[in-house]
């Protein structure tokens, strides 16, 4: 065999394969992998890198199987609240940015959590103090909501005769006066007003998202939202460029967007959009359909109503943004077309009408290979959890949101009530089940990083630098050893995606995406998984990440 390009020896190698199986050395010639073991000595030529593991951790790239690359590269670009977290610090990153892009009509931007807010919903009130004359629009960190200024409410026409929209609410004062939080489709009274962004200001933000998910070891990903959504625009396009000129490093299945607001008639342009924007490393084969919202500003789609916060039941039950009916003939029509469906769903109702619609597919049309994934998953009917297996659904985990924090606590606990709070996040009965497990970010909603995700899912606490206070394990029988979890990470995003054949596993013939860690998180206790860092990233053998003590 000639001499390797790339050659990994002296540490741990994790291969995520059917056992799980530990090696040592690796061996990488022409972006593929060509050796898996203990001694790979004699593949070293004089032009060998050989990269010494040093006692750490080579672990398959990691896939997220849902995230916002692009949407989150122009928070990236824009008035980027995320490392904030209270009011005040958010005030003083608006008031900063501002003073800093004078010539901006709109303050665009996000990131805020509900938990620095009084119920979760921000007021212009207190925008206005530091943005009184130009027009704000700042959604939160799930998307789900926006902080709006009083100057943005008045170009919207937005004020205490403004009906909400049916797929939406206008946060108001009991005077019926906007308070200046805009929930779910209300948001669009506002996005209408705003100027897309440029073609190179897209490029600009997918490749800041792409730098940001290397430097996490992330190699592959879905795009969760490929398509016309919120203050986003389509970015196929932008894919697609990237694609074909090779900017795009990492190996990207899009998730075209299901416009609830139209119906069957959508297909179509559909399948039109699937053969236009698929190229090399863009492949736009799923489709995402949102069947609700979130349960911290009740919209998520609950069996039963939710609680007043007191242990009464309201009359609100959230909201199904797509029709049962209309949903049990989307998805088999979109399964008969070799589409891939991936769910949003919350609430116990809204995962049930998803593996309802999936069952209808399999009557219809038999088993089929689309790989339909549910992600989120946040509250799980115990009659459904065996169904994930029997009717082949995929379990999208956000592990990272399975922890205590205050936004699990003072705006979803109180609201849910017995026995629906301990119904969150099942993934260890999930596990035992016989699902299949993936896992992604859903950033920018939350962080990409995911050996902090796994830590959570491990532990069921958030990771060091992730804490909101000191809490106890959240429903710890449902947590997930290291392996399965780091499994999840890599082979099982990596067959949600379809790229099974070619990457989430070290094994020879496949493609060399692989991270390397700071440290081997098996050999140490399980508090501190989260801790680890990714030093290196590869995709098909070239390096697309170092980090500056690499």
């Amino acid at each position: 065999m000639p001499a390797a390009d790339l050659v990994f020896t002296g540490g741990g190698v994790f291969t995520a394969d059917t056992v799980r199986s530990r090696a040592s050395a690796v061996a990488v010639a022409g972006g593929r992998i060509v050796a898996v073991g203990h001694d790979v000595s004699d593949l070293v030529g004089p032009d060998t890198e050989v990269v010494d593991l040093a006692g750490r951790l080579l672990v398959p790239g990691f896939q997220d199987a849902h995230v916002h690359p692009v949407s989150g590269g122009l928070e990236l670009l824009r008035c980027d609240l995320g490392d904030a977290s209270t009011e005040p610090k958010y005030l003083d990153t608006v008031a900063r940015y501002a003073a800093s892009h004078p010539d901006e009509e709109w303050i665009l931007g996000g990131g805020w959590s509900m938990s620095a807010f009084p119920g979760g919903t921000p007021t212009a009130a207190s925008l206005d103090r530091v943005l009184p004359d130009r027009p704000a629009f700042l959604p939160n960190k799930d998307g789900h909501g926006a902080w709006v200024n009083s100057e943005a409410l008045r170009r919207a026409g937005i004020d205490r005769d403004t009906p909400d929209p049916a797929d939406g609410r206008i946060e108001r004062y009991a005077d019926g006066t906007p308070t200046g939080t805009l929930h779910e489709g209300a948001m669009s009274l506002v996005i209408r007003l705003l100027d897309d962004p440029s073609p190179e200001f897209l490029r600009e933000a997918l490749y800041a998202g792409q730098r940001y998910l290397h430097s996490f070891g992330i190699t592959a990903w879905q795009d969760a939202i490929v398509g016309d959504y919120s203050d986003l625009v389509d970015q196929g396009e932008t894919y697609r460029q990237a694609a074909i000129d090779g900017s795009l490093t990492g190996k990207v299945v899009g998730a075209l967007w299901w416009d609830r607001t139209r119906g069957l008639e959508q297909i179509p342009s559909l399948v039109e959009r699937r053969k236009r924007f698929s190229h090399g490393r863009f492949q736009a084969t799923s489709v995402k359909i949102m069947q609700d919202g979130v349960a911290e500003n009740f919209t998520a789609a609950m069996l039963e109503p939710y609680c007043d916060g007191h242990g009464h039941l309201t009359d609100n039950s959230g909201i199904s943004f797509v029709d049962p009916e209309t949903l049990n003939e989307a998805v088999p029509q979109l399964d008969s077309l070799g589409f891939q469906v991936h769910f949003h769903a919350i609430g116990d109702r809204a995962v049930r009408q998803c593996l309802d619609a999936v069952e209808h597919a399999l009557v219809r049309n038999g088993r089929s290979d689309g790989r339909h994934h549910i992600a989120h998953l946040q509250v799980v009917h115990p009659e459904d959890i065996d169904r994930f297996r029997s009717l082949g659904v995929a379990v999208n985990m956000q592990s990272l949101w399975a922890t205590y924090e205050p936004q699990m606590i003072d705006l979803t606990l109180p609201f849910l009530g017995e026995p629906r709070a301990a119904w969150q996040y099942p993934f260890g009965d999930l596990l035992r089940a016989g699902a299949v497990l993936a896992a992604g970010s859903d950033w920018s909603v939350s962080s990409p990083d995911p050996l902090a995700a796994i830590h959570t899912a491990v532990n069921r606490t958030a990771a060091p630098g992730y804490e909101e206070g000191e809490y106890d394990a959240f429903l710890p029988e449902q947590a997930l050893d290291l392996a399965s979890s780091l499994t999840a990470y890599t082979a099982g995003s990596a067959w949600v995606n379809h790229l099974d054949g070619d990457t989430g596993t070290i094994e020879v013939g496949k493609a060399a995406d692989v991270a390397l860690l700071d440290r081997d998180p098996f050999a140490g206790p399980s508090d501190l998984i989260g801790a680890t860092r990714v030093l290196q990233t590869f995709v098909d053998g070239t390096r697309v990440y170092a980090a500056d003590d690499a």
